[in-house]
């Protein structure tokens, strides 16, 4: 299996910080060349994503997890986008593998976390969501993703039952980064 060279990569990526249209076309071209390279199948999956292409996007994140299982971050975020397309037993069932990371790394807190919001679980999703933040210096984009979530279960802390419920995180969570939104 042939992987993309460093050099091919970073003009990718650096394509894809100036969020140009060329970023799709040369990660389509990339593709090509590199058929079995899952962070080419990733990032084309977050370029779609953010393009508002939902099932595109979930074609090529799934591709990616299904070309390296072990590719944390694109189970993740493959599990994430299924969360805010309103698929969540599917985004549980995507993440069960990072269960089996370190306690401390920050892609299993944040599983462990929206897990929690799934089941409005708003106390222990703040803290999970907290602790993958602490842990999390490689992907600071992410956390800012995770701090929308914790202030909006914050907002819902405290409420009456079938108030909260009425208002729960995740619908609040599909409102703020559905399919079609950029996160």
């Amino acid at each position: 299996m042939t992987q993309c060279p460093d050099d091919e990569m970073q003009q990718l990526l650096g394509a894809m910080q100036v969020q140009t249209d060329d970023a799709i076309v040369l990660t389509e071209k990339m593709i090509d060349a590199y058929p079995e390279d899952a962070r080419l199948h990733f990032l084309r999956g977050s370029i779609l994503a953010g393009a508002g292409r939902p099932i595109e996007a979930h074609a090529s994140l799934s591709r990616a997890v299904a070309l390296a299982p072990d590719f944390a971050l694109a189970r993740f975020q493959l599990g994430f986008f299924e969360l805010t397309s309103g698929e969540a037993q599917r985004a549980l069932a995507t993440w069960e593998p990072l269960g089996a990371l370190p306690d401390t790394a920050y892609l299993r807190r944040f599983a462990e976390g929206l897990a929690h919001l799934i089941r409005n679980e708003f106390v222990e999703t703040v803290l999970a969501l907290r602790s993958g933040i602490d842990a999390n210096e490689e992907n600071l984009p992410l956390n800012n993703d995770m701090q929308l979530i914790i202030d909006e279960c914050e907002g819902l802390i405290g409420r009456p039952s079938a108030e909260a419920d009425e208002a729960s995180a995740t619908s609040l969570l599909l409102g703020q980064f559905g399919p079609g939104r950029t996160h």
